[in-house]
């Protein structure tokens, strides 16, 4: 059965998280002279931006994944350490802020997966979440043995399965099943732990798992996906989506369709947190902002942003013209098997700005898909609040042009803006990424995972 969650009460509160991408957003920010190449590699780089968020008080960091090398690395950091060792390592050097980490259903099992993160929260002293993901890319399914990327629903069917199996796995104990009785010799009441003994489409899995029920119940489970059955997946499992939304309009109808359709599965009309992607580009005038983002683009070979704005599209390079605007037959990549969201996302921004390519990598700051504002803090705050008030957003995923300079920016300039008017908190009000979100305990589900939805 589903679990409802019960939200605590309390005023609505801007959320605000960081993505720590390497060195940052812009691909060109290692180039910067403060910068350091190895940063991408670096957990004192990352603890480090953990920290000023801290300070800041900040909901959580986020570290996205890849299981392949799929950037141009000729030229730019990758994702490269594997999030919950590097969380885990950030947790230690830290004492209230989130910390969440990506993990692909298409190329795991469910018992590690569960396992890990549940360490994980239980190391950080339930500070954890998860970020459920599919993988669309060529070069992870070689890497895992496989000729072609699964199709697009299989890989959604098996990532609700997966995630129904998690979640089954962090209940399979029961909250007081850990009993620790010197006197008696007792140490757990074996009664309270209970194998799932889940039979489904993709998973065979007995359990119970092998630790008990973690300090927030279950890890924060957060999602990021655009296409429809990103949304089911959403609306079903998670409890902050991660979204990329060019548009204020078409934020605010994201947000509503998810949280209704949370709703009718049962869930409660608040159930889910969106937080939308933005990069910030800051400095104390406009005119300054514009030259950062324009020195940034800049240093970036064009040959790179022609290839990186051709691979979210699904086209070939030779298909774009830098000083022309996108063709107008473009369908989804990979014949609808590839990543959905971020080729909505940069076609969304080119249609409405009837952008050239050229005009596109420099508003979109390098060609990433994610919305850029370029401004000073009060701009920068501004426009926040208008999304927050409006319920375009409940918060933001930030994404500064560079690390750790670009984040001591919003944080020392726009932070203390929003605090003024009211919308961010002044200091952490509890000790765990649940008390962050605003998101309760959740009850201990039974035993036994759902079956898989059947693929549409």
């Amino acid at each position: 059965m589903t679990a409802v969650l019960r939200q605590v009460a309390r005023p609505r509160q801007l959320h605000l998280n960081i993505n720590i991408l390497h060195s940052g957003f812009v691909p060109s920010a290692w180039r910067l002279p403060d910068a350091d190449p190895y940063a991408f590699a670096d957990v004192r780089h990352y603890i480090r931006v953990a920290q000023i968020a801290e300070a800041a008080k900040l909901d959580a960091v986020f570290l996205a994944d890849n299981a392949s090398i799929a950037d141009q690395i000729d030229f730019r950091p990758i994702t490269a350490l594997e999030p919950t060792v590097l969380l885990a390592s950030i947790a230690a050097a830290t004492t209230h802020i989130g910390v969440i980490g990506t993990a692909s259903t298409s190329y795991n099992e469910p018992y590690n997966i569960a396992r890990r993160f549940a360490t994980l929260d239980h190391v950080s002293g339930g500070r954890a979440g998860w970020n459920v993901v599919t993988t669309a890319d060529l070069g992870s399914a070689r890497n895992f043995g496989l000729d072609a990327v699964p199709d697009h629903r299989q890989r959604y069917a098996r990532a609700h399965e997966f995630t129904q199996v998690v979640k089954a796995l962090w209940d399979s104990w029961d909250d007081d099943a850990f009993v620790g009785d010197k006197a008696r010799g007792v140490f757990t009441d074996a009664t309270r732990i209970e194998p799932i003994a889940h039979r489904g489409e993709f998973f065979r899995v007995q359990g119970p798992l092998n630790l008990p029920r973690t300090p927030q119940g279950r890890p924060v489970l957060v999602q990021a996906g655009a296409s429809g059955d990103g949304r089911e997946l959403a609306a079903r499992h998670a409890e902050a989506v991660f979204s990329a939304s060019q548009s204020f309009e078409e934020s605010l109808a994201y947000g509503r369709g998810l949280k209704e359709r949370a709703a009718a599965l049962g869930r409660g009309p608040d159930a889910v947190k969106v937080l939308a992607g933005l990069t910030t580009i800051i400095a104390g005038t406009e005119a300054e902002a514009i030259r950062r983002r324009d020195e940034l683009v800049d240093l970036i070979p064009w040959s790179y942003s022609l290839k990186r704005v051709a691979g979210t599209l699904g086209v070939s390079p030779d298909r774009l013209q830098l000083d022309e605007r996108l063709p107008d037959d473009l369908p989804l990549p990979a014949d609808g098997n590839g990543n959905h969201t971020f080729f909505h996302a940069t076609l969304a921004h080119a249609r409405r700005h009837g952008s050239t390519v050229r005009q596109l990598v420099r508003e979109l700051a390098g060609g990433g898909g994610h919305r850029v504002i370029v401004g000073t803090p009060e701009q920068v705050a501004d426009d926040i609040e208008r999304w927050f008030r409006a319920g375009a957003a409940d918060g933001f995923n930030l994404m500064p042009d560079a690390l750790p300079d670009g984040l001591q920016a919003f944080t020392e300039g726009v932070v203390p803006i929003l605090q003024k008017r009211g919308l961010f908190r002044t200091d952490y009000e509890g000790r765990t990424l649940r008390d962050h979100l605003g998101l309760a305990r959740p009850a201990r589900q039974g035993p036994v995972a759902e079956a898989a939805p059947a693929a549409a």
